[in-house]
């Protein structure tokens, strides 16, 4: 099921089926998501749960037993239902169930929140506990986004403006084993806020950036100012992909609490980085915006 949101300024669709934001556009009818182009890529927007990116072989240790979970989680495919809903807002649940407790065995409440208020969206991820024993979680968002974003663009006539000047390095993927290595890292920034973007920078996959003190990103245009911007106070990293080879016309911006497995991990689940944890009967929620960026911006 399609539900439409709208405001003043913005219009938002989402798609039950994992609570995907499939459009965003503004008054002049220009789409910012990616348009689910099996020929790069079939998704534009999924929800990131209960692991972000990959275990070691599909697999996590949890209470001494090993448990086969997907790449990215199991919500991708679920069809959430839809439990509030207004001109402006609406908000996506799913519940633990016999399927989900053949990957993960915790009991859960999981929604996504959207709500649009002046020409941004707000998006809150809300999990909480129903299980009797302390659960752990990854999350992540993945919104990609057109790059280009306009008519006679490029990809190149893009950069990511972070929110503070930063001096930064990405963890090196091996593509062969399927992990980051956090011993071998390049350096992006240099206290600096700008990173230009090229295809160049994603032939070894994502971009991943741990250790950052920025909690916003723009996606913006050099020539023009327009573009979007990202940011996310309930996340503690944040990565950017898009596939390699092929020179696809769409970066995803992924704030993430986990991520793909490191080098240096073992296999349990609650020694994961930035693994999220959540004491029976209690809840988490966590922050992301998306606003629209005009050339006077």
């Amino acid at each position: 099921m399609l539900v439409t949101l709208k405001d003043s300024k913005i219009t938002a669709v989402i798609d039950s089926i994992g609570a995907q934001l499939v459009s965003l556009k503004d008054l002049t009818g220009t789409e910012y998501i990616w348009q689910r182009d099996s020929n790069f890529w079939g998704k534009c927007s999924p929800l990131l749960f209960p692991i972000v990116g990959n275990c070691r072989n599909n697999q996590a240790r949890i209470e001494g037993q090993m448990w086969e979970i997907p790449k990215h989680g199991f919500c991708k495919e679920m069809d959430f239902s839809v439990t509030e809903q207004t001109d402006y807002s609406a908000v996506f649940e799913i519940r633990d169930s016999v399927n989900t407790k053949k990957m993960y065995p915790y009991s859960f409440r999981l929604s996504l929140s959207y709500r649009l208020e002046e020409g941004n969206l707000f998006m809150e991820y809300r999990v909480i506990s129903t299980d009797e024993r302390t659960l752990y979680y990854c999350l992540g968002a993945h919104p990609g986004f057109n790059c280009p974003m306009e008519e006679g663009a490029v990809f190149e006539d893009y950069d990511l403006v972070f929110e503070k000047e930063e001096t930064i390095s990405s963890m090196a993927y091996d593509r062969e084993r399927l992990e980051f290595n956090p011993e071998n890292r390049t350096l992006r920034l240099n206290q600096s806020k700008l990173l230009p973007l090229n295809y160049e920078l994603f032939k070894a996959d994502a971009l991943y950036f741990n250790e950052l003190e920025s909690r916003k990103v723009s996606l913006i245009n050099r020539n023009t100012g327009r573009g979007v911007e990202v940011s996310f106070p309930g996340f503690e990293t944040v990565a950017f992909w898009t596939p390699s080879p092929g020179n696809p016309p769409f970066v995803c911006v992924e704030p993430w609490n986990g991520s793909g497995v490191y080098a240096t991990e073992d296999d349990e689940f609650a020694h994961k980085n930035h693994v999220q944890m959540l004491e029976p009967g209690k809840e988490r929620r966590h922050g992301l915006s998306i606003r629209i960026l005009k050339e006077s911006e």
